[in-house]
């Protein structure tokens, strides 16, 4: 472990260690890392770490952690900014001097703080020349690949600080307070493990997936991302006039299949959370949630983000499964419901506010699956699914590993090293789930947070995306146990 020398004059201290699926396997008194939790972003998790504890604990194989001195200050907020993991064709020149530019901003007017790399006092105007400047504070920096930040900044600035950040670059809000780590409880991962026991080939199932429509998916990433001429999106960043209109028009098209769809508001600003619910036909408070984010990020400077991969395609899949629900007639026996979020590009403040939701109300959702970025196909490799390497509920992700064997064989499944989406806001409430996304390893899409994400371009692969949405429903349909009217004609 690391200590700075300066750590006895902080106001708080913040431990920053490697991911461990099971906190409580790495301390050695109870309470010390589980009931100080701050959340795991990318591959670490920070906690807050109390005189107490870090007099009379130590800690197990944690040897590569951070002890970082912190000035607590209310009028901040603690924002955890993560470089994508991203494959080395899309390190370019370009890029390098887009991340050395930011660097070299962070460290201006900054004093050590202990250690190389590690600043404090940091100042900044970031508003207008006519407005009062805001004050960041930068925590702890790591200016190599697979950089990560942890910065303290004016509250107001916070859903504005994506635009300050380098392409491949995402920021994470910590919560005002650390608080208990939640596990997914034992009988929820004995229930996703008496799926796993359980599931076989089903002939209906396979009929229902694969009624899932390619056409129509292209119809409709060409409508979210402005390519049709018709529906006028230039952008469905979650501040924009488009997300708006996106939002109207999933609720609409959700609600056509059956659906009872609310338009959720979380933030002002912020596009709202499309959800729908298909309520159950026998009496059970399960679950079963899929998801995706319409909000998008364009190119620097530019106005136009049209978000077909990200997350333009897993938008679609969820669409594609909504419109084979209503052509099928499926009848789900425990409740399911289809969201999408906004808010996912400025730090997961959709899915937060809604996993929180269903927390507080105790919901009982069984297995949660988030879809992000499934259309790019790199070139001279087979169609793929990956799950996520950290952050998710292993169990999980090795269901929908074993639906994709059943149902799109077609697929080839890894995992990726690319983090962070939605699951992370139900993970860290305590739900089973998982991501799926394109590619086993980093992301290669070249249009990434970029203004030419479109879906009519070299790589774009509308089949990948259609065979990863069969294996979503297929997890969904055995998940939460269905009935069609006539359903031996299906076979």
């Amino acid at each position: 472990m690391v200590f700075s020398p300066t750590a006895s004059f902080a106001s708080a201290l913040l431990l920053i260690t490697p991911y461990t699926p099971n906190i409580a396997t790495v301390e050695t008194t109870p309470g010390c890392l589980s009931d100080n939790f701050y959340g795991t972003y990318g591959g670490r998790s920070v906690f807050h770490l109390t005189p107490a504890c870090l007099e009379d604990s130590s800690f197990r194989g944690l040897e590569e952690a951070s002890l970082i001195p912190y000035a607590a200050n209310g009028d901040r907020q603690l924002v955890w900014l993560q470089e994508a993991a991203i494959d080395s064709a899309l390190v370019t020149p370009e890029y390098e001097a887009e991340v050395q530019g930011f660097f070299k901003w962070l460290e201006e007017d900054g004093h050590a703080m202990g250690g190389e790399q590690q600043l404090s006092g940091y100042q900044q105007i970031l508003s207008a020349a006519d407005e009062p400047g805001v004050e960041l504070h930068l925590v702890n920096i790591q200016a190599e690949g697979g950089s990560y930040g942890l910065i303290a900044v004016e509250s107001s600035l916070v859903p504005s600080i994506e635009a300050l950040l380098p392409r491949y670059w995402k920021p994470y809000t910590l919560p005002k307070q650390p608080a208990s780590y939640l596990p997914v409880p034992k009988p929820a991962l004995e229930h996703v493990r008496n799926l796993l026991e359980t599931v076989r080939f089903d002939p209906t199932v396979s009929s229902v997936v694969n009624s899932i429509s390619l056409a129509q998916m292209r119809d409709d990433i060409r409508w979210l991302t402005g390519e049709d001429g018709v529906s006028g999106i230039v952008s469905r960043h979650s501040f924009a006039e488009g997300s708006r209109v996106a939002a109207a028009w999933l609720k609409e098209r959700f609600e056509e299949t059956g659906a009872t769809c609310e338009l959720k508001s979380f933030l002002i600003g912020f596009a709202p959370n499309v959800a729908c619910k298909y309520a159950a036909s026998e009496d059970t408070t399960a679950t079963v949630l899929i998801s995706g984010h319409y909000d998008s990020r364009g190119s620097f400077g530019s106005q136009r983000a049209p978000g077909g991969n990200d997350d333009g395609s897993g938008t679609i899949a969820l669409l594609g499964i909504a419109r084979a629900i209503a052509n099928t007639g499926v009848k789900f026996r425990s409740n399911v419901e289809l969201v999408a979020f906004a808010g996912e590009e400025q730090g997961l403040y959709g899915s937060k506010a809604y996993a929180r939701e269903m927390r507080e109300k105790d919901a009982n959702i069984t297995v949660m699956i988030q879809a992000d970025m499934l259309g790019y196909h790199a070139p001279g490799e087979p169609p793929q699914l990956a799950l996520p390497m950290y952050i998710g509920t292993s169990e999980v992700a090795q269901l929908v590993s074993n639906m994709s064997a059943i149902y799109s064989p077609e697929l080839t499944v890894g995992y990726t090293a690319a983090c962070c989406s939605d699951h992370q806001s139900f993970h860290e409430q305590g739900y089973p789930a998982t991501q799926v996304f394109e590619r086993a390893g980093p992301i290669a899409d070249p249009m990434y947070h970029n203004s030419g994400d479109l879906s009519e371009r070299p790589g774009y692969d509308l089949s990948q995306v259609r065979s990863i949405a069969k294996v979503q429903f297929a997890t969904l349909l055995h998940a939460a146990g269905f009935d069609i009217p006539g359903d031996e004609d299906l076979i």
